[in-house]
């Protein structure tokens, strides 16, 4: 074979100008050697001649070039032979494997993505020219975080049929501390006052072990805007950071920041005038406005002012609105005229609105919560409430929406709404366990979403040693367009305290009913309830005590005093709610309150009302929500109305409120509250009878003495406060953070009698039967605090939301059965 030319890559490389002399001919055949993976054809669809063409030596040499933007080869030599044209190819090695070692600052997920940014990924051919630019990013990145030490080197090793393993070597060492900040040029504010506004710490001494005075590039950057708007905030209009020096140590561990700036004087605000079109809100918009001619220039509320305008604007669809202020310096009066310029731009309509993750809730649902509507102006406000709306549905766990202008046209958008839904069902399994009550279960089955159709149903049993029960429930909280909920309830319950296992005095009860309750929206955050049921009721073997008197008074049949309590009560309730949380599990900012009345009907063999007050405030301490913290208050109050026979009806037992368990964790459930007394009176013996007995008499009341109950009869009146701080889960993926909450809790309250008299008993003596019976205690001093501490997990699992608690006591008093450390597994939110 005879070569007459030879074109090499070398001959661009070298940035040569001369050229082949422009001898052409036309091309008969084309002849590729060197190829393994890249096919024949897709290398010469890279040619920019076929054969029959007529080319020059010149156009062969291009030819070079324009195969190396394929991206395939390394190496790419062409020859002629006569009118053949033969390419000798060495293609690039595919890259077979990525493996990171060393790097901690960089997670291997964000280094994947860097990569593939730039082609560098398995499967893909190798471009070694790319590898060291890499390699001077990543030590620039370092260098940024403060890693002067650091280096990053790229191994490649070289595998059979042309295939590479990457070895990304990284030696971050440590990073380099802030070892002093000067600021040069400062006479108003001190150095210590302006270093504490700001993000970068110097020097920091041992014990200081949570502040970190770690360099990082960005952090002394934006250390640099907050010095800025902290002289911008008091007036200093002038202010400016004339130079900055950023001077390494010879070691590279240490770095020294010198920050060289002119204060200025002061400015006060000589007059605020508006351009542009304030669309016929002018009396509003200067209502709203928190600047005034005569203060002192505050950058922040300037930047404030601007960005309530923008927001007041977007409410009437204008959501493209630009807004800023235009300051006009006067410094010999050291007056500031402000100019503030408002150009609303177009009215903006949402022409479609699109749902998307819904899996389970049908789109009605969702789309019957939304206050932005199709058709309409582009809200932002409409917007949040939307989400908001959303976020508190107990089946949704996230939303997040986002507008995309329609092409072509100014005025139009779309709205994408993203759902994240969580388990909107819960299979009831409770367990708990304390030293008196022992072992105890439960079990039920409920859904927030029935069928997707945001209706609640549920079928709830419960039982344990004492309890039997069952509850059938349906609410359709859009029974009609406008909000409106209709929903009802029919329920069986067996309950049997004559077992130890229930903290409560012993007494069987059997009651069926049926209920039926009402909604009204009043508006976006508030809503009315009202609601109207029947009960049947058989108390029997009960253990009679003192504070049953009147209870007892008022429904026992003299004809049958062993026959039991029969009742029947009509019952009417009404509430109010209003919130503002974020979500509708797990908030962790807004509020919540709750006020709910029951009352008995005048026709009811039981006349008694019963009244609630809840009230829940979370405060977020980080802008991520991840702390948050939380109070809880609640008080409840209950007591009869009416007489029959001269006896004054009270709240009866079965209503009574009792502490421990959900309220008071650590405490075992309803074991908190007044116990019975049981009073036995003295006698004196008479004379004998003709049969020789004798007869006795009853004795001096004075001598009479009685019996505290181990367990619990509830009380009338109870409150109870929670405090609590909401942590972060350690160990748990961002993703999931929505679901798993940790918190750190105190729990503090009592429950107490107001109308019972235990001053009756203060001169009696008690009997004791047991070391564990418990001391007579006031009862009606609602005083008596207990308290309990401990940490609480909280999980929404796929079978519904679960709860485990750990407690430990720290306040409470000799009638309270309870030892000091309990646990608690269940569903109780």
């Amino acid at each position: 074979m005879t070569i007459k030319r030879l074109v090499a890559a070398i001959l661009l490389a070298t940035g040569s100008n001369s050229v082949l002399a422009e001898e052409s001919f036309t091309v008969q055949d084309i002849q590729v050697e060197g190829l393994q993976r890249v096919a024949l054809g897709a290398a010469l669809n890279n040619l920019p001649f076929n054969i029959g063409d007529t080319v020059t030596d010149f156009a062969l040499s291009r030819s070079i070039r324009t195969l190396y933007s394929a991206g395939h080869f390394d190496d790419i030599r062409v020859y002629r032979d006569g009118n053949t044209v033969i390419y000798r190819l060495r293609e690039r090695p595919t890259i077979n494997n990525i493996e990171f070692k060393g790097n901690k600052d960089i997670k291997e997920e964000q280094l994947n993505e860097s990569l593939a940014g730039n082609r560098i990924q398995v499967g893909e051919p190798l471009d070694k020219t790319i590898l060291k630019n890499i390699e001077n990013g990543l030590t620039e990145f370092y260098h940024g975080v403060g890693k002067y030490q650091a280096k990053v080197e790229v191994k490649v090793t070289y595998l059979p049929r042309n295939r590479v393993n990457l070895e990304f070597a990284f030696e971050e060492g440590d990073a380099a501390s802030v070892r002093q900040i000067n600021i040069v040029g400062n006479q108003i504010f001190p150095n210590e006052e302006l270093l504490s506004v700001v993000e970068s710490k110097q020097d920091m001494p041992w014990w200081r072990f949570w502040t970190s005075d770690r360099y990082q590039k960005q952090t002394l950057q934006g250390d640099f805007e907050k010095i800025n708007s902290y002289y911008l905030d008091r007036g200093y209009l002038r202010f400016n950071i004339d130079s900055s020096q950023v001077a390494v140590s010879p070691d590279k561990t240490a770095v020294y920041v010198t920050m060289n700036v002119t204060e200025g004087e002061q400015y006060n605000i000589s007059e605020i005038n508006f351009v542009g079109d304030l669309i016929g809100q002018d009396e509003v918009i200067n209502a709203i406005l928190p600047l005034q001619k005569g203060q002192l220039y505050n950058g922040a509320l300037v930047t404030f002012t601007e960005e309530n305008i923008a927001r007041f604007l977007a409410r009437f669809g204008y959501a493209n609105s630009k807004v800023r202020t235009i300051p006009t310096i006067d410094d010999d009066k050291k007056e500031v005229a402000l100019t503030i310029s408002v150009d609303p731009g177009k009215r903006v309509y949402v022409r479609r609105i699109d749902i998307k993750g819904n899996a389970s809730t049908k789109d009605e649902v969702i789309r019957r919560e939304l206050r932005q509507m199709e058709g309409a102006w582009l809200s932002n406000d409409s917007l949040e409430l939307s989400k908001e709306r959303l976020q508190r549905l107990m089946y949704i766990e996230k939303v997040d929406f986002a507008t995309s202008p329609v092409p072509g046209v100014d005025d139009l958008v779309d709205i994408g709404f993203t759902i994240k839904e969580q388990p909107s069902g819960s299979f009831n399994a409770g367990v708990s366990y304390g030293s008196f009550q022992g072992l105890s279960f439960q079990i039920g089955v409920e859904q927030n979403n029935f069928l997707g159709s945001g209706n609640s149903a549920g079928i709830n049993l419960n039982t344990n040693k004492y309890q039997k029960s069952v509850t059938l429930s349906y609410t359709d909280p859009y029974y009609t367009l406008d909000g409106i909920s209709l929903g009802g309830q029919v329920f069986y319950s067996d309950l049997d305290y004559s077992g130890t296992s229930s903290n409560l005095e012993a007494y069987n009860r059997r009651s069926y009913g049926v209920g039926a309750n009402v909604g009204y929206p009043i508006n976006e955050r508030n809503r009315l309830n009202f609601g109207a049921s029947v009960s049947v009721n058989k108390i029997n073997q009960i253990n009679e005590y003192d504070q049953l008197r009147h209870f007892r008074a008022v429904l026992l049949d003299a004809s049958n005093p062993d026959g039991g309590y029969d009742f029947t009560n009509f019952e009417l309730s009404t509430s109010w709610m209003h919130s503002t949380l974020n979500r509708g599990l797990f908030p962790t900012a807004g509020r919540m309150m709750n006020l709910s009345l029951r009352a008995t009907t005048p026709n009811s063999d039981l006349q008694y009302f019963k009244t609630n007050f809840e009230a829940q405030q979370y405060v977020p301490l980080s802008n991520d929500h991840q702390w948050s913290f939380r109070a809880k208050f609640e008080l409840g109050y209950g007591n009869g109305y009416g007489d029959k026979d001269g006896y004054d009806y009270t709240l009866p037992f079965t209503e009574n409120f009792y502490g421990g368990g959900t309220n008071l964790r650590g405490f075992e459930n309803r074991i908190i509250g007044p116990h019975a007394i049981f009073r036995s009176t003295s006698s004196v013996p008479g004379v004998p009878d003709p049969i020789g007995g004798s007869i006795a008499f009853p004795g001096d009341v004075s001598n009479d003495s009685y019996q505290v109950s181990q367990r619990s009869i509830g009380g009338n009146a109870m409150a109870m406060l929670t405090l609590e701080l909401i942590t972060p889960t350690p160990f748990l993926k961002d993703e999931n953070r929505n679901s798993v909450r940790t918190s750190i809790f105190v729990d503090a309250g009592n429950v107490w009698d107001t109308e019972f008299d235990i001053n009756r008993y203060a001169n009696l003596v008690q009997f004791i039967a047991s070391d564990r019976d418990p001391a007579l205690i006031d009862y009606s001093d609602p005083s008596l605090i207990r308290a309990t501490a401990g940490i609480s997990v909280q999980w929404i699992s796929p079978m519904g939301p679960l709860t485990f608690s750990l407690a430990k006591i720290i306040k409470k008093y000799d009638g309270d059965l309870q030892e000091n450390f309990s646990f608690n597994i269940g569903t109780t939110f």
